[in-house]
This record gives C-alpha cells, sequence and structure tokens, in this order.
C-alpha cells in the first residue's frame, strides 16, 4: 500500500512531461514553418542600403503582394530594367505622388511634404543629385539609403525618363536582418512617411513566430528535463516498495 502513491505521482509526471514535449515541438516545429512559408531568405549584394543593411548581411523579407508596399518600406523586387537579379530598395513614392528633392533644408519631398530620413547616409543626405518625378499609377520610386552610391529610380529617371517600377515586380518587404549577429534586429518603421495616404505598414508575424519557437524550444527541454526527474523519483520509489515488502517479510517470520 505504502509503494502506490510514488507510482501514480510517477505517471502522472511522465504524463505532463509527454504534453509539455509535444506542445514545445509543436510551436518549435510550426514556427519554423509558418516562418519558412511566410518569409524569404535575401542576402543584400551591395552597400547601395548602407547604412540600414550593408553587402553580405542575411535578411528576412515577408512574402507580400504588390498591393501591400506602403512608403519607407525596403522591398526585395525583380525587374528587367534594373537587371536580372532581385533589388533591395526603399519605396520612397507610390502611384500618382510627386517625388522631389531637395527642399531648402536638404530633404527629400513627397506631395511637397518634407520627409524626416533618420536612416539616410548623413554624408550624402537626401540626395546629392536634384531630381523630380511623377509617379505612375501602381508603380513604385524607389531609392537606395546610401544615396550617393546607389543605382535607384533617379538613375534610370536621368537615363529613360521613368524610373518606377511595377507594383507587381515586388516578391517581399525586408523585416529584420538576422546575420551578422552582431547587426540581428528588426528594422525600424519609416515613420517620416506616416502623414501620407495610407500611412506606413505595421510589423509583421516575424516577432510572435521567434516568441513562439524559443518559447517551444524552451518547453522541449523542460519537458525533457521533467521527464527524466519523473524517471528517477518512479524508480526510486518502487526500490522502496520493494525494500519494504522485503523487510515486512523478515518481520513477520521472526
Amino acid at each position: 500500500m505504502s509503494g502506490a502513491p510514488p507510482r501514480r505521482g510517477g505517471r502522472v509526471s511522465r504524463t505532463l512531461s509527454g504534453l509539455v514535449l509535444g506542445l514545445g515541438c509543436v510551436l518549435l516545429l510550426g514556427g519554423f514553418v509558418l516562418a519558412a512559408v511566410l518569409y524569404q531568405p535575401y542576402t543584400v549584394p551591395t552597400d547601395s542600403m548602407a547604412p540600414t543593411v550593408a553587402a553580405g548581411d542575411r535578411v528576412l523579407a515577408q512574402r507580400i503582394d504588390g498591393g501591400e508596399v506602403r512608403r519607407g518600406d525596403v522591398v526585395v523586387f525583380t525587374d528587367a530594367e534594373w537587371g536580372p537579379s532581385p533589388m533591395i530598395k526603399r519605396v520612397v513614392g507610390t502611384g500618382g505622388d510627386t517625388v522631389a528633392c531637395c527642399d531648402d533644408q536638404g530633404r527629400l519631398t513627397v506631395n511637397g511634404d518634407p520627409i524626416t530620413e533618420p536612416y539616410v547616409e548623413e554624408e550624402t543626405g537626401a540626395s546629392p543629385m536634384g531630381f523630380s518625378a511623377e509617379v505612375p499609377e501602381d508603380e513604385l520610386f524607389l531609392l537606395g539609403d546610401n544615396r550617393g552610391d546607389s543605382r535607384d529610380s533617379r538613375t534610370l529617371l536621368a537615363e529613360t525618363g521613368t524610373g518606377s517600377v511595377p507594383r507587381d515586380a515586388v516578391s517581399g518587404r525586408v523585416e529584420a536582418v538576422v546575420w551578422p549577429t552582431g547587426e540581428a534586429g528588426l528594422l525600424d518603421r519609416a515613420t517620416g512617411f506616416a502623414d501620407q495616404p495610407g500611412g506606413v505598414s505595421g510589423e509583421g508575424p516575424l516577432r510572435p513566430l521567434f516568441y513562439a519557437t524559443s518559447a517551444g524550444a524552451a518547453l522541449i527541454l523542460v519537458g525533457a528535463a521533467w521527464g527524466g526527474i519523473a524517471h528517477r523519483v518512479s524508480r526510486k520509489g518502487r526500490r522502496g516498495v520493494r525494500t519494504s515488502g522485503v523487510a515486512h517479510n523478515e518481520g513477520t517470520h521472526g
């Protein structure tokens, strides 16, 4: 009779350990699967987007439809006029906008409103060259953050008279740097465009996915440790039962 509680307690502990392990696996694997579905990795080829991202940085871009793009987004796109490879630039104008540079304080303007851009390379500012463009409907005007060393919409505007790209050329919105680890983190929102029609994009699902996978990994560790402890406790309980039975039998015979 005295051995029953430890055995029941051991079974309950093992059951709970299994549930914790199962939940941890669901969170961990589910988080990774969703991240693979919702995001695409991309290696930045040049310094045209410095200091936001640098050549060789590994980033995650949320897979989006071109219709979801907002001013200020850093996007991955492919357009034959820009070359055969995917490019990464910042959207500064959408269909119907008038984008120009620079005002008397050296700032980019969109529809006549000056835009605060803390992410641009300080030495070159909003742009070392003046320009003005009207963005066609369903197209985007894109600039690199390193305005002194970026082939972007300004360049094509000067060469061909139009520098915009179709919205459907966009395949992703860059949300985070993941490598190198010292630079890893979410990109800041471009709040300077917040007063423009449509506002700016909200944060994507990467943060909750990170929390889910982290919680899953932690639960797996806890469940495994819990199961090991429960097993040892159960074994001790069984040994105690056997020892008590032997002592009881010896006392009876005596």
